[in-house]
């Protein structure tokens, strides 16, 4: 039996059968810029770093340098003595070498990697009560000064609610 371009059929099955076995490394070839496997690294994250996972997340990558994200600036400047082993855990993890630099960015506002939009919320500003004394130093404090106009500027924090 022939089909639409003169081919018999059994033919054009055996075909499709070994396109299947070649979509890895056809996807392999469409992922110049690495995406395929930051998507790797995201989901086997929490297996490949432990305990360490929670404190830093893959927000996104150039070339081969990993951008890890972290809320707090003392655990970024923490986890950059760990960059070694970061890359070291996800080299080893997938048999070859994904990333060979690790780069910590505080996250500023963006989105993550696991987190949709949609979800993420922003924290409401924090709001301090007045204190019952400010004020009080007003005419002790030369205005002019630095410590003067600091002050005046705390004030009109309050003055503005």
């Amino acid at each position: 039996m022939y089909g639409y371009w003169g081919k018999d059929l059994k033919n054009r099955k055996r075909k499709t059968r070994d396109m299947r076995n070649a979509m890895p490394e056809m996807l392999k070839e469409l992922d110049s810029d690495g995406s395929l496997r930051l998507v790797r690294v995201w989901r086997q994250w929490d297996e490949m770093l432990g305990e360490f996972a929670s404190m830093v997340r893959p927000l996104g990558h150039r070339g081969k340098t990993l951008i890890l994200y972290a809320e707090d600036p003392m655990i970024a400047a923490e986890a950059a003595y760990f960059s070694q082993i970061i890359t070291d855990r996800i080299n080893s993890h997938f048999g070859e070498e994904v990333f060979d630099k690790v780069r910590f960015e505080l996250l500023n506002g963006r989105v993550p990697l696991g987190k949709p939009s949609a979800t993420a919320r922003r924290e409401e500003p924090l709001r301090y009560k007045k204190p019952k004394v400010l004020g009080t130093l007003n005419d002790q404090i030369d205005p002019e000064s630095p410590v003067g106009r600091c002050y005046r500027a705390y004030q009109k924090i309050f003055d503005d609610e």
